[in-house]
């Protein structure tokens, strides 16, 4: 959820051979007509099934479109490169991709397009993050296989049966597969990403609104308006220069300058002020985001039937709602369970499903904990990225509140990471021994997003390793549901389980924040809090 970046406007400097610009007027940088945006590098390359974390995401929804694509303002998804997905069970689907569509280079996409892109995306030997989502297609199993070694090149549930139609059986029912076609790992791929793939890296090529110009790692990406783009949600400005920060304060102060256009991130430091200071020209809308404390199962300290009670009690030692009054005014919203308000309740929001367990109570909490043995290893070290300036004083006050509910101001302490780059990759690494920040931005707007990839056993994004057999009963259950009201019931039944087992804390829901200059207009961002930069217009 954080951003990785270099200091204040040194990207003048980086940036001087991608951008002809001077510093101190976003105006100049890329020409007339192109918005500035605050941003932070990628984690990985660009490949669309190996990205699952926003600031690499923000350059995918820019540069593809999918089979679906998400209102920005409902999260509904909408049919968009799919002609029609058709099925009578659930279970076999045929898929038929519009004609029309081709990708920035002048090809053709196919249903050849997105099956070899999903093919690609599930193999074992190219190390997909987001293989995972492939997970359901028959053939998974001998792609992707738990040990040892493939033993099949492609899913055998896809076939391509005509030039802009192909098959997907699946391994069980799965009535909500087809609203998941959005994600950014299910975006289609050209051929050029196969035969010269070191050369896509350097410069993806995709087929949506934006083509990548340029790119300078811990500097700038310089997108331009793809003017050959077939789809109805053509780009309204005509490019995107995006800058890299290391402090979101440092980009807000560059707003306030007028050396950045839009800064998505406004730090909670600024809030007080924020209308003032912009003139309001402040967003700030619901967003399918929560925030949590992840602990990391793989070490026996905290798998333990003693340590859920610690975990439980840690929760009812966090005082919520003074934390975002204090810090977040209006940003943040204490979380009473493990999904986001934006579902709704029809969709699988379930307000006050944690119970007593997140309600701030100090004498309990305290009690639970020496009940389960106490914290392991004597102290509770909570682990984030610092790059952002966003992080610090929350933890800080977490912290602040655990140690007054257990009488030892040395309970809890902060374990500041330098960059997000570097904290997630002590994540991948499984070297957490303590609780870490875990924020969870949906992929798509469905309840089975905030609980499948986090908590069911190896799951793609499930990074502290937590397992356990009736939460993923249920889940397989919800998921052969053909109707939403029951699906939706079965998820909850599985929710309760990760509450019982405080599998990890919720803390709030988080609400998309954005500031931005008098030169932009029609700004917006979607429930996934992400700018819908092709509607921004410039000047």
């Amino acid at each position: 959820m954080g951003g990785v970046t270099c200091a204040r406007w040194a990207v003048c400097a980086l940036a001087a051979g991608l951008l002809a610009t001077g510093c101190g007027d976003s105006a100049g940088f890329g020409g007339a007509g192109v918005l500035t945006s605050s941003w932070g590098d990628p984690q990985n390359p660009l490949e669309p099934a190996n990205t699952n974390e926003v600031q690499g995401g923000k350059v995918l929804d820019m540069i593809f479109r999918g089979l679906k694509k998400y209102d920005p303002r409902t999260g509904k998804a909408q049919n968009w490169l799919a002609q029609s997905i058709d099925t009578t069970d659930s279970r076999n689907f045929t898929i038929r991709v519009k004609d029309g569509w081709t990708f920035s280079n002048g090809e053709k996409v196919t249903a050849r397009s997105f099956v070899d892109a999903w093919n690609y995306g599930a193999s074992l030997r190219n190390n997909q993050k987001d293989a995972y989502f492939f997970a359901y297609i028959d053939g998974y199993d001998k792609v992707h296989p738990d040990t040892g070694a493939q033993s099949a090149g492609t899913l055998s549930g896809l076939k391509v049966t005509g030039p802009l139609t192909f098959t997907v059986r699946l391994n069980q029912k799965f009535s909500g597969f087809p609203d998941t076609l959005g994600y950014a790992a299910f975006a289609p791929l050209p051929r050029a990403f196969f035969t010269d793939h070191a050369a896509w890296l350097r410069k993806p090529v995709g087929n949506g609104p934006y083509r990548i110009e340029s790119y300078a790692r811990g500097s700038a990406m310089t997108l331009k308006r793809w003017d050959g783009y077939p789809g109805p949600d053509k780009a309204r400005n005509t490019g995107v220069t995006l800058l890299v920060y290391t402090d979101s304060n440092t980009a807000y102060t560059d707003v306030l300058a007028g050396n950045l256009d839009l800064v998505d991130d406004v730090p909670s430091t600024q809030l007080k002020n924020v209308r003032t200071d912009l003139n309001g020209r402040y967003i700030n809308t619901p967003a399918g985001i929560l925030q949590t404390l992840a602990f990391p199962y793989y070490d026996p300290r905290w798998n333990t039937s003693g340590a859920r009670k610690v975990r439980t009690g840690l929760s009812m030692a966090i005082n919520r709602r003074q934390i975002t009054e204090t810090i977040f005014r209006g940003t943040r919203t204490p979380a009473t369970d493990w999904t986001s308000p934006v579902l709704g309740t029809a969709g699988g929001y379930k307000p006050g499903l944690c119970g007593h367990a997140c309600d701030y109570d100090p004498v309990r909490a305290k009690k639970l904990v020496q009940e389960g043995g106490g914290i392991p290893g004597g102290r509770l070290r909570i682990t984030y990225n610092a790059d952002t300036g966003s992080h610090k004083q929350w933890v800080d006050a977490v912290c602040n509140s655990i140690n007054n509910a257990l009488g030892d101001d040395k309970a809890c302490v902060g374990n500041p990471v330098g960059t997000f780059a570097d904290f997630r990759n002590q994540i991948g690494q499984h070297k957490m021994t303590g609780p870490f920040r875990a924020g969870w931005q949906m992929d798509y707007p469905l309840i089975q997003n905030f609980l499948q990839p986090l908590y069911y056993t190896g799951a793609s994004s499930n990074d502290g390793k937590w397992s356990d057999k009736q939460f993923d009963r249920l889940v397989d259950r919800a998921n052969a549901e053909t109707g939403q009201a029951a699906a939706v019931r079965l998820f909850q039944q599985a929710e309760e389980v990760v509450r019982d087992n405080m599998a990890a804390i919720p803390l709030w829901y988080q609400n998309g924040s954005a500031g931005y200059t008098s030169r932009l207009s029609h700004v917006a961002l979607n429930p996934f809090s992400v700018p819908v930069y092709n509607e921004i217009r410039v000047g």
